[in-house]
C-alpha cells in the first residue's frame, strides 16, 4: 500500500467498476464494452457466457408463469413500487426537505471519518471508520473500505428509518390497511438494499474482480435452474434423499387414503405406553420436519421414550383433489384415531397437531364432543397453531378480499401450486429468504449449503384449492372458528368451548407464522385442562429444538393468566428443550406399560402393511 490509502482505494474501485460495465455491458443490445487491461481473454470468456446465459434467462422467464419469474419481472416491480409510492407521503415537500437536510448532515458525518468535507479532523485515531447505523448486510469491513461504499449503505440505512416511519404518518387509514402498508414498505425497502445490486456493493465487484467474472456466470446459471424449477433454492439440491439422510427412522406405511399415508414406526423400547401417539403435521408441508435425522428426529426421540408413534403423511394435491374442502382433513384425523385404536385395540390415543393440522385438530376435537366421542382421544399437544385469528399477524396482510380473488386466479386444474405458498412465507423474512440467497448464490456465485431443514423448507406441496380459499376466508378474514356453531364439518357444528380434551399448547416466542399472542388465545376457548409453554425460537426451530442440542429455553407458568404478556411476567424460564416437560405432562395422562409385541412392531409376523417409511405420498409433488 501506498502512502496514499485513499487514492489506493479510489484506485481499486475504478478497476471494480471497469470490470463489472464489461460484464453488464455485454448484456445489452450491442454492447460492447472495453475489456479491463489484463487478462482480457477470461473476461471476454466471461461476457460471453453471461450474454448466452442472459438469453436463456430472458426467453425462460418471458416463457414461465411460475412465482419465481413473476418476482423478478422488472413490470411486476414497476407496477409494486408505483402503488406503493402513491400510498406514501414522499411526495410532500416538507418531507423530502427533512430527508434532504439529514442527508447533508449524514453524509458530512460519514466523509469526516474518513478525514474528509467539513467536519475534518474528527476521525478515529485508529483510522477505523465509526458510522452510527449498523446492519449485518453491510457487515464486511469492504463497505467500511472507502467513503463512497459507506455513504451509500448509511445513506439507504437512514432513508430506510425514515420511510418505515412514515407509515405511521399517512392518514385515513384503518388498523388492518395500515398494517399492509407497513408490510409493502418493508417489502420495497427491503428489495432496495444497496446490497442487491452488483455495481453498489463492494463484495460483488471484488469477488468480481477476482474472479475475472465467473462469479456472475455462476451465478446467472444458478437463476436460470431456478427459473426453470420457479422456485427459490436454499440449499444443495443433490444433497438429501428421503429414506436415506432425511426421514430415516424405520416404520411402515400401515394405512391410506387418497388424502394422507398412516405411517406407524418401529419401537424403540422392549416396553411402550398403552396409549400410542398420533401426529398430524401441516398438509402445507411434508411431515420429516419431524423426523429430519437422528440428531433432530422428534420422531425417533418420542419412539426411544418408549411411545408409539403414528404420523400422518398427507398426499401434495393434484387434480383429483379439487373438491377437497376442510370438512375433508377433519374427517381424515378421526379415521387416522379410528385406525389407530382399532388395530392396536386400544380405547384412546394422544394426538399433536402442527400449525394448519392443529387448527383442523381443535375443531376435530369439537366434532367429537358434539359426537360424543371426545374419549377416543386421551390428549391433544398443539404445536404453534392457531384458533383465534384476531392477532394472526403478517399473514393477515394477504386476505382481504382482493388478494383472496387474486390467489383463486393462481388455482389451476383445482390446486394452488405449492410455489406460490412457499414465496408468501419467504416474503415475510425477505431479507434471509430471499436477498441473502439472491446476494450469496446469484451475485457472488457461491455454492449452496448442505442444510436439512432449508431443503425441507423447500421441498413444498400443493393445496386444494376450494380448501384453500375456505380457509383464507372462515378463519383468517371472518375469524370463524371461535364462534360456537359457526362452522361444522360433516354435518357436526363445531364449538370450541365444548372441549374438554387436556391440552398442551406449545408456541413460538419469535414465531411470524404463527404469533405467540395468537396461540395462546387458544388458552380462552377450551373448556378442559391446559398447559401453555413458550419456547425458545420461531415456528419450526422452537418445535425441532431436541434435548441434546441444548439450544434455546422455554417458560412455564402454572398461574391462570388473562394474556401472553401476564403469563411471561409471571414465567419460570427453564433452560433448553421443551420436549421433556411435554414427555412428563404426556405420559402424566397415563403411563401404562405394554410389551411392545405383535402390531407394535409394524411389518411382524402375520401384519400386513403397504410400505416402507417414508412412504410414496411425502415423494409425490
Amino acid at each position: 500500500m501506498s502512502d496514499d490509502p485513499l487514492g489506493d482505494m479510489n484506485e481499486l474501485v475504478r478497476k471494480q467498476t471497469e470490470a463489472m460495465q464489461t460484464i453488464f455491458g455485454a448484456l445489452l443490445p450491442g454492447g460492447e464494452a472495453k475489456m479491463p487491461t489484463g487478462d482480457a481473454e477470461q473476461w471476454q470468456k466471461a461476457a460471453d457466457q453471461l450474454k448466452a446465459l442472459w438469453a436463456g434467462i430472458q426467453s425462460e422467464q418471458s416463457a414461465s408463469t411460475s412465482p419465481l419469474a413473476q418476482m423478478i419481472d422488472p413490470a411486476q416491480w414497476m407496477g409494486f413500487a408505483k402503488q406503493w409510492y402513491a400510498a406514501m407521503p414522499l411526495a410532500d415537500p416538507a418531507k423530502q426537505k427533512a430527508l434532504w437536510d439529514e442527508s447533508v448532515a449524514l453524509w458530512q458525518g460519514v466523509m469526516a471519518q474518513y478525514n474528509m468535507g467539513p467536519n475534518i479532523g474528527t476521525a478515529p485515531k485508529d483510522g477505523e471508520p465509526d458510522l452510527p447505523r449498523k446492519d449485518r448486510r453491510f457487515a464486511d469491513p469492504k463497505w467500511r473500505s472507502h467513503p463512497a461504499f459507506a455513504l451509500i449503505h448509511q445513506t439507504y440505512l437512514m432513508l430506510a428509518e425514515r420511510i418505515e416511519a412514515m407509515v405511521d404518518e399517512v392518514e385515513g387509514l384503518d388498523k388492518g390497511k395500515r398494517e399492509q402498508l407497513r408490510f409493502a414498505t418493508r417489502t420495497m425497502v427491503e428489495a432496495m438494499s444497496p446490497s442487491n445490486i452488483p455495481l453498489a456493493n463492494p463484495v460483488v465487484l471484488d469477488r468480481t474482480v477476482e474472479t475475472k467474472g465467473q462469479n456472475l456466470v455462476k451465478g446467472m446459471e444458478h437463476l436460470l435452474a431456478d427459473l426453470k424449477k420457479g422456485q427459490l433454492t436454499h440449499t444443495d439440491p443433490e444433497a438429501f434423499t428421503l429414506g436415506e439422510n432425511v426421514a430415516t427412522t424405520p416404520g411402515k406405511v400401515v394405512h391410506e387414503t387418497p388424502l394422507y399415508q398412516l405411517i406407524q414406526y418401529s419401537p424403540s423400547t422392549p416396553k411402550v405406553t398403552e396409549t400410542p401417539l398420533v401426529i398430524f403435521p401441516p398438509w402445507l408441508n411434508r411431515f420429516y420436519i419431524l423426523d429430519l435425522n437422528e440428531k433432530k428426529s422428534f420422531v425417533r426421540w418420542v419412539a426411544e421414550q418408549g411411545v408409539t408413534v403414528f404420523v400422518a403423511s398427507w398426499k401434495s394435491a393434484d387434480s383429483a383433489m379439487k373438491d377437497v374442502v376442510w370438512d375433508d382433513y377433519i374427517a381424515a384425523q378421526i379415521d387416522a384415531v379410528d385406525h389407530i385404536r382399532s388395530r392396536l385395540k386400544v380405547p384412546s390415543v394422544h394426538t399433536i397437531g402442527y400449525c394448519v393440522a392443529g387448527t383442523t385438530l381443535a375443531a376435530t376435537l369439537a366434532v367429537l364432543e358434539r359426537r360424543g366421542e371426545a374419549d377416543k382421544v386421551k390428549s391433544a399437544t398443539f404445536f404453534t397453531a392457531q384458533v383465534d385469528f384476531s392477532r394472526a399477524g403478517e399473514l393477515n396482510n394477504f386476505i382481504d378480499d382482493k388478494q383472496i380473488k387474486a390467489i383463486e386466479g393462481l388455482t389451476t386444474d383445482g390446486y394452488l401450486d405449492g410455489r406460490y405458498l412457499a414465496l408468501t412465507f419467504n416474503l415475510l423474512r425477505s431479507k434471509d429468504l430471499i436477498w441473502n440467497y439472491v446476494v450469496n448464490n446469484y451475485m457472488l456465485g457461491e455454492d449452496y449449503p448442505a442444510f436439512d431443514m432449508l431443503h425441507w423448507n423447500g421441498d413444498v406441496t400443493n393445496l386444494p384449492g376450494k380448501w384453500h380459499s375456505d380457509y383464507l376466508r372462515d378463519l383468517y378474514r371472518d375469524n370463524k372458528l371461535v364462534t360456537p356453531d359457526a362452522l361444522s364439518a360433516g354435518g357436526t357444528p363445531i364449538d370450541l368451548t365444548r372441549v374438554k380434551t387436556p391440552s398442551y399448547i406449545q408456541a413460538g416466542k419469535e414465531d411470524h407464522i404463527a404469533p405467540a399472542k395468537s396461540v395462546y388465545k387458544m388458552t380462552e376457548h377450551f373448556a378442559g385442562p391446559m398447559e401453555f409453554v413458550l419456547a425458545g425460537s420461531g415456528h419450526i426451530a422452537g418445535v425441532v429444538n431436541p434435548p441434546s442440542s441444548r439450544k434455546y429455553q422455554y417458560w412455564t407458568n402454572d398461574a391462570d393468566c388473562a394474556s401472553l404478556s401476564e403469563f411471561v411476567d409471571g414465567a419460570s424460564e427453564t433452560p433448553g428443550s421443551w420436549w421433556p416437560h411435554w414427555m412428563d405432562w404426556l405420559k402424566g395422562h397415563g403411563d401404562k406399560q405394554i410389551a411392545a409385541t405383535g402390531k407394535r412392531k409394524p411389518g411382524g409376523k402375520g401384519d400386513k402393511v403397504i410400505e416402507d417409511a417414508p412412504g410414496r405420498y411425502v415423494k409425490t409433488r
